[in-house]
């Protein structure tokens, strides 16, 4: 054994008689066709490494001997700073040849690199019992859940798996900020290449042996515009890796390799991953019916695990996030520490808590006003209020999630026939025959005609849609809140000022009295076409009825869409749109759904 290089972290040229080889290699040991993996143990009493297990990777082909090379170069770069190398990169102790030279293309090259236990991080996550095992394996006690801001242990399991998942997160972040920091990416961020160590509980992002410099070595492509622009795209993509690496181990479903492929899909045709939870939601929910932990868990603290979620894996590069930024993300830090979240992020727990109270059955009024609230606080905050961001939100898919109107159901009444509504869809599709920024709108609602006698238990029926189109044009407006000018008005003025304007919101908000209008865009509509179909057929007083129960319980401004005058709120995956009696429509974006 010899040392081939000075420093605080030389690299070791080895010979095969310093290992004894193991006859069995551990399933988490993760290798390409042109690798072979051994286990081995140090057996040369003079090595710093004497009786401790190593991996002997042999690299066969030229690309395999690349990589090798390349993970020695990464180690010396990384070497200023050893303990950061040791705590969060897989250790590269040396290699094997023949000669002394490690360059030689046609001898055989074998790399010596640490052994961090018999499980990738993919393995652990498939085991049946990975929870409590990993919670072993890390040696979870109150010293160190303190690292992500917690002050106990144990626990309901959503709590459990949220702890952990911050340790392995912020770990796995630290590591690759690490290597950003040294003008690397690591390229090759997956499960397979993260391992946990139980020897010092950290996360070890593998092997460096496709580690990419930010730097354009070849002085004819390198110029600061050029480097500065190659760092970007790199840091981006392993951050795009680190998001599959977080949606995996929180949503378990996405193991499944038919699964993750729609997840892939999703994105890479270019829909906006604000909108991931709306496209899941068909396949979380389908064997869970207490409730998925994984959803529980990113619905948690405001949807925030959706908010970071989205950030690493946004669709244009320059808008995902840093893994500094990353690590002070609400998701990833406990209820002990007092953290300052963005007006993005804060704006994003509004619309997601506004989601979630409009998902359950609202009973009471108590209810029906808190929801109005929040719409009404989103309306104030809208991130876009100019006519120019509508028109290039609007297009899409949008199903209603809520009405601040009249709602009319089947409980207290005795219709007949008894009409279930199922979804409710508005879609904007912007025509290409017009200079003027004109839509055409389509309002689709979806029924069922149940069976009269047993309908509160069976909601079994014949599927039908009633569709309704226009066209929609688009121009400049505002909102006044408060039209008068008297004492009382001043009054209300001032309540609703202190309402809104109150505790965590203030900071968003950064108004100290609620103005006395809002941007919009005023939405006029053309003629109507209403169409109705059925899988069964109807007799012309039948489908009377069925139309006028339809109208009962849908909100007018769905049937008839010239009751929309403008909209008031959009982003990337919710809208709201005022009626000409004031009633507000609540939306989110749909794409194309998981389980289609």
């Amino acid at each position: 054994m010899r040392g081939a290089g000075a420093g605080p972290c030389p690299v070791v040229r080895f010979e095969m008689g310093d290992f004894d080889v193991a006859d069995r290699v551990s399933v988490g040991l993760h290798g390409r066709s042109d690798e072979m993996i051994f286990e081995a143990t140090v057996r040369d009493p003079s090595s710093e490494l004497y009786g401790s297990t190593v991996v002997l990777r042999q690299l066969m082909s030229f690309q395999a001997k690349r990589r090798g090379r390349r993970a020695l170069e990464v180690l010396k770069k990384l070497a200023r700073r050893q303990m950061m190398y040791h705590s969060y990169a897989m250790q590269v102790h040396g290699y094997v040849t023949p000669g002394n030279d490690v360059e030689q293309d046609d001898g055989s090259f074998i790399l010596v690199h640490g052994y961090h236990g018999s499980y990738s991080l993919r393995h652990w996550l498939q085991l049946s019992d990975w929870l409590p095992t990993l919670e072993a394996t890390l040696a979870l006690d109150e010293e160190q859940v303190r690292r992500v801001g917690d002050d106990s242990v144990g626990g309901p399991a959503v709590t459990r798996q949220l702890r952990l998942i911050r340790i392995l997160m912020r770990d796995l972040l630290i590591g690759v900020n690490y290597l950003h920091s040294h003008g690397l990416a690591h390229t090759e961020l997956r499960l397979e290449n993260v391992h946990v160590s139980p020897i010092d509980k950290h996360v070890k992002v593998g092997i460096l042996g496709n580690a990419v410099d930010f730097h354009d070595n070849d002085p004819r492509n390198s110029t600061l515009a050029s480097n500065d622009e190659r760092r970007k795209m790199m840091i981006a993509f392993d951050m795009r890796c680190v998001g599959f690496i977080m949606a995996k181990m929180v949503l378990r479903e996405l193991m499944d390799s038919s699964t993750f492929l729609k997840f892939k899909s999703f994105l890479t045709k270019g829909d906006d991953p604000a909108c991931l939870r709306e496209f899941l939601l068909p396949i979380l929910c389908r064997n869970s019916p207490s409730g998925n932990i994984g959803l529980q868990m990113l619905d948690r603290q405001w949807g925030a695990g959706w908010n970071l979620l989205a950030l690493l894996l946004a669709t244009k590069p320059d808008k995902r996030i840093s893994c500094v930024d990353a690590l002070r993300h609400p998701f990833l830090c406990g209820p002990k520490w007092r953290i300052n979240p963005s007006v993005d992020v804060i704006r994003w727990g509004l619309g997601s808590t506004a989601v979630r109270m409009a998902e359950d059955y609202i009973y009471g009024q108590h209810q029906r006003r808190r929801l109005a609230y929040f719409v009404e606080l989103m309306e104030v905050l809208n991130p876009n209020p100019r006519t120019e961001n509508w028109l290039n939100i609007l297009p899409g898919h949008w199903r209603l999630l809520y009405c601040t109107g009249r709602h009319i159901g089947l409980t207290l009444r005795q219709p007949s026939p008894r009409i279930l509504i199922t979804d409710v869809f508005l879609t904007f599709a912007q025509t290409s025959d017009s200079i003027d920024p004109v839509f055409s709108l389509t309002s689709d609602i979806g029924f069922k005609i149940m069976a009269e006698s047993d309908w509160p238990h069976d909601k079994s029926g014949s599927e039908g849609t009633l569709s309704v189109t226009s066209s929609a044009r688009i121009a400049t407006g505002r909102i006044y809140i408060h039209e008068q000018d008297g004492d009382d008005s001043r009054v209300a003025s001032s309540r609703s000022s202190r309402r809104y304007l109150r505790g965590k919101w203030r900071k968003v908000s950064k108004m100290k009295e609620l103005p006395a209008s809002l941007p919009t865009v005023n939405i006029t509509m053309d003629e109507l076409d209403v169409s109705m179909s059925c899988s069964s057929t109807l007799n012309v007083s039948s489908a009377q009825k069925v139309l006028q129960e339809i109208r009962t319980q849908t909100p007018p401004e769905m049937f008839d869409l010239s009751k929309i005058v403008c909209g008031t709120y959009v982003d990337a995956r919710l809208m709201i749109l005022r009626g000409v009696n004031g009633s507000a429509l609540f939306f989110t974006r749909s794409n194309s759904r998981a389980d289609s």
